[in-house]
């Protein structure tokens, strides 16, 4: 019987549970199974689901579990961050490539891409957005979540270290759920016809 959460020898947490790749790789397999076979409900349905889990797995982390993590001891903190990280490590990273990548091949066989100006616009918004969201979530946030793992994993985390990682965390995080709720306005905009 395998545990969920792995251990390293010297009974430390692992940050890093290759395990987690086998639902990693199973995901994405959904995804090239419905790009292939070009059935617009199947492609549709991981590109809503994918965004849907994606979007409130950000926005519960930002509006709930952050003020949480804030406002409990460094102990407490550390407990949850270790046991939180490796999975979102995998988890944030796949839902944000299923959802642009399906999108972006939803678009193509909707007819989206042929658009007319100002039509166009509302994909231009969709595919700016997107950018931005993985660019901000592979870029900064996944980076520095993990550098936070790591300083907490130490047996004696250096607190004003994390605090200077941690200092525009917080508004990136933010900025990420402004732009996921942009995005729903503009798939919303799309669904409903442009």
């Amino acid at each position: 019987m395998t545990e969920s959460i792995s251990e390293v020898p010297d009974g430390k947490l692992g940050l890093i549970r290759w395990n987690y790749l086998w639902y990693v790789a199973a995901a994405l397999l959904v995804m090239v199974a419905a790009i292939i076979y070009g059935n617009v409900w199947f492609l549709d349905w991981v590109h809503v689901m994918s965004g849907v889990l994606w979007t409130g797995i950000d926005l519960f982390m930002g509006f709930v579990i952050g003020p949480i993590l804030r406002s409990v001891s460094m102990s407490v903190r550390k407990e949850i961050i270790i046991r939180l990280t490796p999975v979102t490590l995998f988890l944030l990273p796949t839902l944000s490539v299923l959802t642009g990548t399906a999108g972006w091949f939803l678009a193509v066989q909707l007819g989206f891409m042929q658009l007319p100006w100002p039509e166009f616009g509302w994909i231009a918004a969709a595919l700016l957005l997107i950018t931005l969201m993985v660019i901000q979530g592979l870029g900064y946030l996944l980076p520095t979540s993990v550098r936070v793992c790591l300083e907490l994993q130490k047996p004696q985390p250096d607190g004003q270290k994390i605090g200077q990682m941690m200092s525009r965390f917080y508004y990136v995080v933010a900025s990420q759920g402004v732009m996921q709720v942009a995005i729903i306005i503009v798939m919303a905009k799309l669904a409903t016809g442009v």
